[in-house]
């Protein structure tokens, strides 16, 4: 007869040979809580007398009250409309501000055509106006506050894996989580213990004097002590994860010979825009892309010469030998002001602030544009921007500081495409390769043009860029969508690691 513990005499009592019981069974047949359980399933698979199988599935819950589709919403409404409604009319209609989010799904998704007149509803999106998709079969399963797994849905009659692709990066609207099945079996081993016998006893981990000196301490097992178990988890008060990322960042540029530059998060639109070269009628201007500032309306410029240089070169070129936008620049736009769309307006002052040459320069800071959420857009974002004032500064210098950081920051690679910016020529976009994700824009970068530099007195070659931090996190912390940073996501917060 084998003597055990009784949390283990009790564990491999409720089990049968050849028999697998899952771990929910045990708990109601032992009586024992499901901790308990399973620390008796891992002491005695050490053993060799039980085998522990897992198995794991995905689970949903909504993470919206209705658990509609906001894009099926807008389709009944613009259906409700005679089918078809102009862009100036959507707002109206959708009872919203911003319907961009609407309007890339009814058109993704083949439910509306659009035009210059604005959005009518397809013969596809007809169908979906009597039928639902397995996304919306999915939702319309896991309502009133229902979490269901995949094999529950399958069962439900959603055809999951379409449901799951469709809904992918739509985590504002579906929670997922994984769901783990664990189950016990005695092994041979355990079976020719059971057959011969077992008995419990009282399992003690501390030798007293009095079990001593009576000898009680041979009616107890006393437990092992294994130095290879894991411990109870501390959890540790650490910084979020997107401070981290910030403080990385500006390490990583200080590490670099960068001095730092911080400005207002409020700027007139002569540094954000003007300063730079951006035409006054550039779409990026208007209210559906700009936060203004209502009250005050108007900031103050900086010194007369400075505002007349950056006039001429807007106007006719003035001494950069260019012939400028070939219009007429009015100051009273310049000093509206707007909560700011990048950080390059607090690189810019840097640059004029100091023009001469050798000079290394970052900001980091929140910036605000209109911006739908999404798996890799906020419209509140912290942005890293950076200037190199250099008479050898080149687009190989521009790229090799980049490419420098991003690796260090956890990209796989990086690389550059062409691209098109207002205050830069050359222009480049700088892709890096997220886990999960894929290649994703992290930043805009070119040199700077003469008409952004010499009116701030300025003569020689400065290269740049900006992008968003949030994206750096992402690689920092393999994310694979960028909303999770603000989400209060205790459990993530919890396991992101404090270093690579």
């Amino acid at each position: 007869m084998t003597r055990l513990p009784e949390i283990e005499f009790k564990l491999l009592s409720a089990l049968k040979p050849g028999a697998e019981r899952p771990v929910p069974e045990l708990v109601k047949t032992t009586g024992l809580d499901q901790s308990l359980v399973m620390a008796a399933a891992t002491m005695l698979a050490q053993r060799n007398l039980v085998s522990v199988a897992e198995t794991s599935e995905e689970a949903f819950a909504l993470a919206v009250d209705d658990g509609q589709l906001p894009e099926k919403r807008a389709l009944a409404l613009l259906k409700e409309a005679g089918g078809a409604a102009s862009f100036a009319e959507l707002p109206r209609l959708l009872g919203k501000d911003d319907v961009r989010a609407e309007m890339k799904w009814l058109t993704k998704k083949g439910w509306c055509k659009r035009d210059a007149a604005g959005l009518t509803i397809s013969e596809a999106g007809e169908k979906a106006l009597k039928d639902k998709g397995a996304d919306e079969l999915l939702l319309d399963a896991i309502k009133s506050g229902k979490t269901a797994t995949e094999a529950e849905l399958a069962k439900a009659g959603v055809y999951v894996a379409t449901a799951k692709l469709l809904l992918k990066g739509r985590d504002d609207i579906v929670k997922r989580k994984k769901v783990v099945y664990r189950s016990v079996k005695l092994t041979p081993d355990g079976e020719k213990l059971v057959a011969a016998g077992i008995e419990p006893a009282r399992e003690v981990t501390q030798l007293t004097p009095e079990m001593l000196a009576g000898g009680l301490w041979r009616g107890f097992i006393l437990k092992r002590y294994d130095v290879k178990l894991d411990t109870a988890r501390l959890r540790p008060g650490k910084p979020h994860p997107l401070q981290r990322a910030i403080a990385e960042t500006r390490r990583a540029f200080l590490e670099m010979g960068f001095e730092e530059a911080a400005s207002a998060v409020v700027e007139t639109a002569f540094w954000n825009f003007d300063a730079l070269f951006q035409p006054q009628d550039h779409p990026a201007r208007e209210m559906q892309d700009t936060f203004y500032v209502a009250k005050p309306e108007a900031g103050r410029l900086p010194d007369a010469g400075l505002v007349e240089r950056v006039n001429r070169a807007h106007e006719d070129g003035g001494d950069t030998g260019s012939i400028g936008w070939r219009y007429k620049w009015n100051q009273e736009k310049a000093r509206q002001l707007v909560l700011r769309t990048h950080t390059t307006a607090t690189t810019i002052q840097a640059v004029t602030a100091n023009p001469k040459p050798p000079r290394k320069v970052f900001s980091c800071g929140k910036v605000f544009r209109r911006e739908n959420v999404d798996q890799t857009h906020l419209p509140e974002f912290m942005q890293i921007d950076g200037i190199i004032i250099d008479e050898d500064a080149s687009l190989t210098t521009l790229f090799g500081t980049l490419r420098e950081f991003y690796l260090r920051m956890g990209a796989k690679d990086v690389i550059f495409r062409p691209g098109y910016f207002p205050y830069t020529e050359p222009s480049a976009e700088v892709l890096a390769y997220v886990e999960g994700v894929g290649w994703v824009e992290m930043c805009g970068s070119g040199v700077f043009r003469p008409e952004v530099t010499k009116p701030l007195g300025c003569d020689v070659p400065v290269i740049a860029w900006g992008g968003g931090l949030e994206r750096v996190a992402m690689l920092r912390f393999g994310l694979d969508d960028i909303r999770k940073l603000y989400w209060a996501d205790v459990n993530w917060l919890r396991e992101a690691r404090l270093c690579r």
